[in-house]
């Protein structure tokens, strides 16, 4: 059997290790298509580390899969990357809610990127009724309209809605986290592993050698009303290679998880 077929068979994600430069990502969909198409060729038996990331909201929320986040997983030990991770805690951070506030979009599409927990318009469908009626995202409307005249067919026009979206309200945050992101990971030469999570908060790290790394999101999730980051060490062994290795991720402490993310309050909105 190649390398890695079990899981591409099982249509599990499958990447592999990545060069990050200017433009890497460019919307949420296209993001993991990217990754999929990246090879790399290992002459020694490798490890694959799958990401189990659950998380609770508040105290009273049941635990969930965190779906549609990025992971990195970077070579050396917490101290090596020392300069990453005081970076990482440094970064001045506007949440998506205040970002679009300040773009001065509307309460309805902020409720609706809030609903989906979404960085752009592209992760998810934008559907018949934020489109007409009374629960119509007046962006998503504006866009609806100018697709009829360009399109004519209804359907057709609904399902292109977002090419009469502007820039901004398109994946403008989404551009400006994968800048962030570029920002953080600026050192000439070095290669990074990186993932994204499926709808159930499962993803899987590939290819991996024997050694030291850091797992990290780089860029703090919004659960709740926190700011959740994760940066822990993870130890693949030579017993690890040629074998799936189970890592439980999380924002609750439990004899299970592995990595525990370190919270903060999420920041009040500038007014200014």
């Amino acid at each position: 059997m190649k390398k890695n077929s079990s899981l591409c068979n099982l249509r599990v994600l499958c990447v592999s290790v990545v060069v990050f430069f200017a433009g890497f990502l460019t919307t949420e969909t296209q993001s993991t298509q990217r990754l999929h198409g990246e090879e790399v060729t290992q002459e020694s038996p490798t490890g694959v580390l799958r990401l189990r990331v659950r998380v609770k909201a508040d105290d009273t929320a049941p635990l969930r899969g965190l779906a549609r986040k990025r992971f990195f997983l970077i070579p050396g030990t917490l101290e090596q990357n020392r300069a990453l991770i005081d970076a990482i805690e440094r970064q001045p951070l506007v949440t998506r809610d205040c970002y679009y506030k300040k773009l001065g979009a509307s309460d309805a599409l902020i409720e609706w990127l809030k609903t989906g927990d979404c960085e752009s318009v592209y992760c998810r469908s934008v559907e018949k009724d934020f489109v007409t009626g009374p629960k119509a995202v007046p962006e998503f409307a504006n866009a609806f309209a100018s697709s009829q005249k360009e399109f004519g067919s209804d359907a057709t026009a609904q399902q292109w809605l977002t090419t009469n979206l502007t820039p901004d309200v398109r994946d403008a945050f989404f551009r400006d986290r994968q800048s962030v992101i570029e920002t953080l990971l600026k050192i000439p030469g070095a290669r990074f592993y990186s993932v994204m999570t499926d709808r159930n908060g499962t993803a899987y790290f590939t290819d991996l050698g024997p050694g030291t790394y850091v797992l990290s999101n780089l860029i703090p999730t919004e659960l709740g009303q926190t700011l959740a980051t994760w940066n822990c060490e993870v130890q693949v062994k030579a017993g690890d290679l040629a074998t799936e290795k189970p890592y439980l991720v999380s924002n609750r402490k439990d004899k299970n998880v592995k990595c525990v993310s370190v919270e903060k309050p999420k920041p009040a909105c500038n007014t200014d």
